[in-house]
């Protein structure tokens, strides 16, 4: 078999800033993710929004999405993350868990592979181009099954992006600033926008956490009334909250990262985080073919799914013992009655292929050649599926992450899994 090399982890999210940018004609036939493949990202939907609702064990939440109208009608929209969806928050590697609510994100969406098995709501296909209200148009896009989700930060990163603040303006700790958000270098010069901020904001320079506060102290921003900043670079973590002035649409920052030392180290920081969940969770992905021997034997080809941190891929080895374990669409183990490991099919790597350039999104590039001498069921062409090298630890996972005896009621909670009082 032949190997080849390649860039693993975030080089699988870059992917080319010009695929996710391009725009997809409204006249076009609606698209659906195909099982097995990875859709292309130039057909998934883009917008923002505010996190508002988490249900990290099923991998979905709600987004206060910005439309053409008054953001604060905007109800919640419900959304889910595709089995290989990526998740990036503060420049790193994320979980729903990881995010606090209220934070703005970036989304790219497509409509549910399968409308039957979709736990979220199904929409008709053109239901962004609809209006509601003083909300406007495109709050509620059909195309609520994501394939990435990323804070500010992680968007701008990703796309190559600033945000050069022109202007502050204090009063009691507290006040807006005028910034634009565009490339670190060159090109057209973006829109103004206008951002609150106040004394909870978190300033972050090098290896201090600062205050509103600390930077009057310095001199660097004025007690009150109005300083230029003449295009000072940072990135910016942005929430929202109620503004007063009838103004609807304002945003507001939570952080300010002054400088590439301050978001290297939280996105270290996330990432530690994201290795540990990962490690305990195992790394999932999808099963491309299976060829069965004699009594229950086979040898697995698996596809592992992209966004996560470089060193996770790296822990997957020729020759190094695994164990496999089917799981839903929302990743939850799918047998076993006390933790992934109690009915996993267990055996060695054969080999780790590789593949150089043109990495989907949602792929990690990295295919593992895995032999077992007791499949289970769960694990067939299509199906997805989490893979644990057997060093990393083999621990009891909460309830509410796996399927009590592979139950199909239990896929998705209902009221019933509270207890009776």
């Amino acid at each position: 078999m032949i190997r080849i090399q390649s860039v693993i982890g975030f080089a699988a999210l870059t992917l080319g800033t010009v695929l996710l940018s391009m725009p997809v004609s409204a006249e076009e036939k609606p698209f659906r993710p195909i099982a097995g493949q990875f859709p292309p990202p130039e057909k998934a939907h883009a917008y923002r929004g505010e996190l508002t609702f988490v249900d990290h064990a099923n991998r979905r939440g709600s987004l206060r999405i910005q439309g053409e109208g008054t953001y604060f009608r905007n109800a919640p929209h419900p959304f889910a993350m595709l089995p290989y969806g990526v998740i990036r928050y503060q420049g790193a590697p994320a979980g729903l868990r990881d995010i606090p609510i209220g934070t703005v994100l970036h989304a790219r969406g497509f409509l549910p592979p399968d409308p039957k098995l979709s736990s979220v709501p199904v929409l008709p296909v053109n239901n962004r181009n609809k209006t509601a209200g003083y909300s406007g148009k495109g709050i509620a896009p059909a195309e609520n099954h994501l394939i990435l989700l990323e804070d500010e930060p992680s968007f701008c990163q990703r796309e190559g992006k600033v945000w050069k603040l022109q202007e502050v303006e204090l009063q009691n700790f507290a006040g807006k600033i005028v910034a634009r958000r565009e490339p670190k270098i060159g090109g057209t010069k973006a829109e103004e926008e206008t951002l609150t901020f106040d004394a909870a904001t978190r300033i972050w320079r090098r290896r201090e956490k600062l205050e509103v506060a600390d930077l009057i102290a310095e001199g660097i921003w004025p007690a009150s009334g109005k300083k230029a900043l003449k295009d000072q670079a940072v990135l910016l973590g942005i929430t929202w909250k109620p503004t007063p002035g009838n103004i609807f649409t304002r945003f507001h920052i939570s952080d300010i990262w002054l400088d590439e030392v301050a978001m290297q180290r939280a996105a270290r920081n996330q990432t530690e985080t994201h290795k540990a969940f990962i490690q305990t969770r195992w790394m999932p992905g999808w099963i491309d073919a299976v060829e069965y021997g004699k009594f229950g034997t086979a040898t697995i080809t698996a596809t592992l799914f992209g966004g996560m941190d470089e060193s996770l891929y790296a822990d997957f080895k020729k020759g190094a013992n695994a164990q496999m374990n089917a799981v839903e669409s929302n990743l939850k183990h799918t047998h076993g009655a006390y933790s992934p490991a109690h009915m996993a099919s267990k055996g060695p790597i054969l080999e780790v292929t590789k593949i150089i350039g043109g990495i989907p999104l949602g792929s990690s590039g990295i295919q593992i050649h895995f032999k077992t001498d007791l499949i289970i069921e769960g694990i067939r062409p299509g199906r997805n599926i989490r893979v644990r090298p057997s060093h990393w630890p083999n621990v009891n996972i909460p309830r509410e992450e796996y399927l009590g005896g592979n139950k199909p009621e239990e896929r998705f909670p209902t009221p019933a899994i509270f207890p009776k009082y």
